[in-house]
């Protein structure tokens, strides 16, 4: 055994700290039953540089949003020299950060959606209309933070009212937000372990998009069809892309990267790197279907586990 004493770190201050205990007690549970000395750390109790080091071998990070995907949480585990899982400080802050992500999709020829920026300084509603109307810009169109995981603050606007009331509510917490075109088709999830595809996973979600609800609750009732609804070549060719995108960002562990599949195209939406470890999340539910348990998914990303990642 590489590690005997784990500490998995979760909870946190984040808009998703409910499922982030919740993907951290299932790991906690997952790593018990494969022999492993487990303790948790929650930052929301104490901070990350209180971590008793001489008691730990290792980190599993099972935090998610603000603090505990953006790079935050990385630094601390850097300047303790603790060995953790999933993504470096960099890449954590750049894939989190949806502007600088899309700029490193279009540098490797992946696409995504057109997109600006707004800066609650600068915001003007009239400027906005004549923007809209130089872009070319069609309703549905899709506002959402910067910097924010789980669909947290994504609105889709029918119309012009509708937008500028979701941008003024979304000011009153994020000093930048990202305008872009809602993308219909399919919702893809492709899920790459270790920079391996492992596998694409189609989401049809009962609500009007796949949002925090959609993903998070079973009352949702989101059909989750494994694998997904592609013919051969095009299944192949969005494992590619996941694979390329975790590489750009030069991600380490497990990512999940979002798609829509509309006219025969592929728009990466974002990538995620620390993608949930819950009874609905979707990277377990894709590892099961290429034969790796739960148990032993847990245990690949921890083996995983380095400093100067």
């Amino acid at each position: 055994m590489k590690y005997k004493k784990v500490l998995v770190v979760l909870g946190g201050l984040s808009g998703e700290r409910e499922v982030s205990l919740d993907s951290g007690r299932a790991c906690v549970k997952a790593l018990k039953k494969k022999g492993y000395k487990v303790s948790t750390f929650d930052p929301k109790k104490k901070p990350l540089n209180l971590i008793d080091k001489t008691k730990v071998d290792v980190i599993f990070n099972a935090l998610h949003g603000k603090e505990g995907e953006d790079g935050v949480a990385q630094s601390y585990f850097e300047y303790l020299k603790i060995p953790y899982t999933h993504s470096g400080v960099i890449s954590s802050y750049n894939a989190m950060d949806k502007v600088i992500s899309k700029q490193i999709f279009k540098i490797n020829k992946i696409k995504s959606p057109k997109y600006f920026v707004l800066e609650k300084k600068d915001f003007n509603a009239s400027k906005l209309k004549s923007l809209i109307k130089k872009k070319s810009l069609l309703f549905p169109l899709v506002v959402k933070p910067t910097n924010e995981g789980s669909s947290i603050g994504v609105k889709i606007c029918n119309n012009i009212k509708i937008l500028i009331l979701s941008i003024k509510l979304l000011f009153r917490l994020h000093e930048k937000l990202i305008l872009e075109p809602y993308i219909g088709g399919q919702e893809i999830q492709v899920a790459v372990l270790n920079g391996t595809p492992l596998g694409a996973i189609e989401l049809k979600p009962k609500r009007k998009f796949y949002d925090y609800k959609a993903k998070y609750s079973k009352s949702a009732n989101t059909k989750h069809i494994m694998p997904a609804n592609l013919n051969r070549s095009k299944y192949n060719e969005v494992m590619r892309i996941a694979k390329k995108a975790h590489y750009a960002l030069e991600c380490k562990g497990v990512t999940r990267s979002d798609f829509k599949f509309y006219k025969n195209t592929f728009y990466l939406l974002e990538i995620n790197t620390q993608p949930g470890m819950t009874s609905l999340s979707l990277v377990p539910e894709i590892a099961s279907y290429k034969g790796i348990s739960f148990e032993n998914l847990i245990e690949k990303i921890l083996l995983n586990a380095s400093t100067n990642r």
